[in-house]
């Protein structure tokens, strides 16, 4: 693959007959913003067909949730496992085969990665695959401006993921206070990667496909970036210093725990909760029920570190009322986190208002865009 190769809509046209289809892997670290920026490209598609792999960290597949609504039929969702692992790439052509079959009539295929996913392996898998109908269109990387200095400390191979990029998103800069600084240090380490500056995940579709003629292209991982990489990791390896070859991808130090409840939960003792959540307790993600607290509503959590919002919206007709969590983090007690969130079940609900004040607190504006959140405090 040429290293002049870019992020475009069609690929080179099979002997055969259609184009082929495009996939983007959509990679970064938890809470970067991935889903807000694969919804916005849903929203300002141009009437481009989208279809999407949603891998989640965790047995509940909150991320597809948060996209299926839109996606319908176009979506293939992985749970329970980092794709870069928890798949071969025969597996994934099998879910890629699903989605570029000619009825679905998609456009571009974009793989939302887990937050703690290798991304050259998924760009390796991609590579590696033998459906003619589709075609390697490029690793866009999301970096979270407000936390990337605390990234790069607690995981430096963040620095490798940038130089692999094609396309690097710098999402967050309203809630950076150096947002130049930080674009700066990601262009010094994004190599060829064209850097894009965004809030709420707000990129123009076309830089991922639909390009206008007479634009400048963007770069593309070639073979001999992969192969410079795998060598370095196989290197590692061999030493023994890793313990095995997964042992170095981010997903190897964090823990996950899933929590589903059919009691609705309390509103004060979870906010209790969240507001002592320990350190290593970097990503929250789910729905909340507080059942007749507020019988109308689910509640969407969104936590980043010590970033967090809450988002209603109305119980869909049928849906069983239940609340799903998923928690990640690093040194972490996993018991300990469960028996925490089950002491937050409401064994004998009712109606309290103010109850509901803590968590009212960190609802999401409805003048702000949605996929972000206020800071707790």
């Amino acid at each position: 693959m040429s290293q002049s190769g870019r992020l475009e809509q069609q690929g080179a046209p099979t002997p055969a007959g259609p184009p082929q289809i495009p996939v983007v892997v959509l990679a970064g670290f938890l809470g970067s913003g991935k889903t807000t920026l694969l919804n916005h490209l849903l929203r300002r598609s141009g009437g481009s067909r989208i279809g999407a792999v949603v891998n989640d960290f965790g047995a509940i597949e909150i991320d597809a949730m948060a996209v299926a609504g839109a996606l319908g039929d176009s979506t293939v969702s992985l749970g329970n496992g980092c794709l870069c692992c928890a798949v071969d790439t025969s597996e994934l052509d099998a879910y890629l085969e699903r989605l570029a079959r000619p009825e679905a009539r998609i456009d571009v295929i974009v793989i939302e990665a887990s937050g703690l996913a290798e991304p050259q392996e998924l760009v390796r898998m991609v590579l590696a695959g033998e459906n003619p109908r589709v075609v390697y269109g490029g690793l866009v990387e999301v970096v979270d401006a407000a936390e990337f200095d605390a990234t790069r400390e607690r995981h430096p191979e963040i620095d490798r993921h940038l130089s692999l990029a094609d396309l690097v998103v710098v999402n967050k800069l309203d809630r950076a206070d150096d947002g130049d600084r930080v674009l700066e240090l990601v262009r010094s380490l994004g190599g060829r990667a064209a850097v894009v500056p965004a809030t709420y995940g707000r990129i123009d579709p076309e830089l991922l496909f639909d390009c206008r003629p007479g634009e400048e292209r963007l770069g593309q991982l070639s073979f001999d970036d992969l192969h410079e990489h795998t060598e370095a990791a196989e290197n590692t390896a061999e030493t023994g210093e890793t313990g095995s070859a997964h042992a170095g991808h981010l997903h190897a130090a964090y823990d996950s725990v899933s929590f589903t409840s059919e009691v609705p939960l309390d509103p004060r003792r979870l906010m209790r909760f969240l507001d002592s959540r320990p350190e290593g307790l970097y990503r929250i993600k789910g729905y909340v029920d507080f059942g007749p607290h507020d019988p109308g509503n689910r509640y969407a959590v969104h936590a980043v570190g010590r970033f967090l919002r809450f988002y209603p919206e109305p119980w869909a007709a049928g849906e069983p009322r239940l609340t799903q969590l998923v928690l990640i983090g690093s040194g972490t007690d996993p018991a300990a986190l469960t028996e925490e969130l089950e002491g937050c079940r409401d064994d004998t609900p009712h109606a309290d208002e103010i109850g509901m004040w803590g968590v009212l607190r960190y609802v999401q504006d409805p003048e702000e865009p949605s996929g972000e959140g206020i800071p707790a405090g």
